[in-house]
């Protein structure tokens, strides 16, 4: 069938939100020759940009998604889908609201109209509680153990005119793979695998199906390849991948960003040289006509602010990388690197042809740090400011430690075998005695090892939780949920909100990166001075 989806895939601890597992995922269906691909996160869009960007690649059609379950009641919910830009940012808003809100409901949230949106749910109590109209669906789930419900649902949505649709969900990709969810909601769990609730488990039916598997079940269902198609045709979600959305800088009084910025660095440019030749003026407006050229001014004025603010406190900071290749970022305090004296190279940093935005990283006093993040925050938008989040994957000893528990091994022997294992990548496992000599004496080819290490080395860079970035921050010219959807993030105790994609994801939407790094030698050295003028007062 060429015009034959999947809806929809969404994953629960995701076997599909990491980045190996979406790309199998859609060479899969590619193989199968097929044109359009639903992914539906749980309560979430982690794996939607990469999932876009690689599907693009592979000429498949995403349809961009999420799965929002009612707090009060995993059972009860609705899958949304993107129709369009609008639609996305819609999904986005949704998620966030799930994530951020105590009092967040499904029910209330479905009695608002959503036109650029698709809802589709199997839920007798949404379908019977919302305004039904035509972007509303019964979600038919095409397996055995739903034959009953489906036959209720299906003379519901009859005697309601509400449109149905036939679902596939997919927690695992093969049908062999239903170990890994088993193993995985047993981490999640923290539970032996022996003793998990069926309830926290899925059908074993719910793997990635053929179309032809898939058509031959839903033809006996009226109508329902043309809604499937219908949704085809009307989700065509262009996220504008690459095109890059700069903050904006307010100037004091009517001066534009490009004259503040001019005025700026010709003032540090007289504060740090003595003699200003013609090489160095010639340096400085090369530099920033390259800086406007690329529309980067607002970026620099904006990471300028930072620098200003973190100065007039007396925190201690300094810029590393590659923009102490730049006269600007000399003249701007960024750097503390003459790149005239030193005879550094600015295309390092920037020039006309990049195609990605600068990498300025300020490192603080990782006991201020923390201050300057919240003047961010408060000085351009809770609404528009994020950090970044980093999302942990199952290297080789997370896998062989967490497969190890759920299988009932006791943690000295965990302990003992894990302390051997290299940090490599999980997949190395399968002949890590061949890999790395060392492990030879481990004797993992004997049981409970024998079937704990196959397991574990399928766990290669899946997701394992997510965590913030080392420093990232991203501020946008717009409500930041126009872009992406946000979660606080739970490993931090001063309640920061964080982006669900990662740092590559959020380049890839075009959102730009900040780094504010927390370095604890900076911390030491202000101690240390702090110290010596007490020593001297003395």
């Amino acid at each position: 069938m060429d015009n034959m989806t999947h809806l929809h895939v969404h994953s629960n601890y995701s076997l599909l939100q990491g980045a190996s597992s979406i790309e199998g995922l859609l060479t899969k269906a590619a193989s199968l020759n097929m044109s359009a691909l639903a992914l539906t996160d749980t309560n979430g869009m982690y794996g939607l940009i990469p999932f876009a960007k690689k599907a693009a690649e592979l000429n498949i059609q995403p349809i961009l998604g999420t799965f929002i379950s009612e707090p009060s009641n995993d059972t009860m919910y609705a899958i949304f889908l993107a129709k369009n830009i609008q639609g996305y940012s819609d999904l986005c808003n949704i998620i966030t609201m799930r994530k951020l809100r105590k009092d967040f409901s499904l029910i209330k949230l479905l009695k608002n109209y959503f036109k650029d949106l698709f809802i589709i749910t199997p839920s007798f109590k949404l379908l019977d509680s919302i305004p039904i109209n035509n972007n509303i669906f019964a979600e038919l789930v095409i397996t055995k153990d739903y034959k009953f419900r489906n036959k209720l649902l299906y003379d519901f949505a009859l005697l309601k005119d509400i449109r149905y649709i036939p679902t596939n969900p997919v927690y695992f990709l093969n049908s062999d793979d239903f170990i890994l969810h088993k193993t995985l909601t047993a981490i999640r769990k923290i539970n032996s695998i022996d003793n998990i609730d069926k309830k926290d488990l899925v059908d074993e039916d719910f793997f990635f199906k053929s179309p032809h598997k898939l058509s031959d079940l839903w033809r006996r269902i009226p109508g329902a390849i043309a809604n499937i198609n219908y949704i085809i045709e009307n989700c065509k979600v262009d996220l504008h991948l690459g095109k890059y959305k700069f903050p904006n800088y307010k100037t004091p009084g009517k001066e534009d960003s490009k004259s503040y910025l001019s005025q700026l660095a010709y003032g540090g440019l007289a504060k740090r040289y003595s003699k200003i030749t013609s090489q160095i003026r010639d340096r400085l407006n090369y530099e920033l006509d390259t800086i406007y050229q690329l529309g980067l001014t607002d970026y620099f004025l904006v990471v300028w602010d930072i620098v200003r603010e973190a100065k007039s406190r007396g925190m201690m900071l300094i810029g590393r990388g590659s923009a102490a290749n730049s006269i600007v970022s000399y003249c701007l305090e960024f750097t503390e690197v003459d790149p005239i004296k030193y005879d550094l190279y600015f295309e390092r940093f920037l020039n006309k042809s990049r195609s990605s935005p600068p990498d300025i990283d300020l490192d603080f006093s990782w006991k201020e740090r923390d201050d300057i993040v919240r003047y961010v925050f408060n000085k351009y938008g809770h609404d528009k400011v994020a950090m970044i989040s980093t999302h942990v994957t199952f290297r080789a000893r997370s896998a062989i430690r967490e497969v190890a528990k759920v299988f009932n091994v006791p943690e000295h022997e965990i302990s003992r075998i894990s302390k051997f294992i290299p940090w490599t990548g999980a997949q190395n496992l399968l002949n890590i005695s061949e890999l790395y000599p060392e492990t030879k004496s481990l004797k993992l080819e004997f049981e409970p090892w024998s079937q704990i290490i196959p397991i574990a080395a399928r766990l290669a860079d899946f997701p394992r939780h997510i965590s913030i970035h080392a420093g990232g921050i991203v501020i946008s010219p717009q409500l930041i949920t126009k872009y992406t959807a946000l979660e606080y993030a739970s490993n931090k105790g001063i309640g920061l909100i964080i982006t669900q994609p990662d740092m590559h994801g959020i380049e890839d939407i075009g959102l730009v990166k900040i780094d504010l790094l927390s370095q604890r030698s900076l911390g030491v050295l202000r101690d240390t001075l702090t110290q010596i003028e007490i020593n001297n007062s003395a």
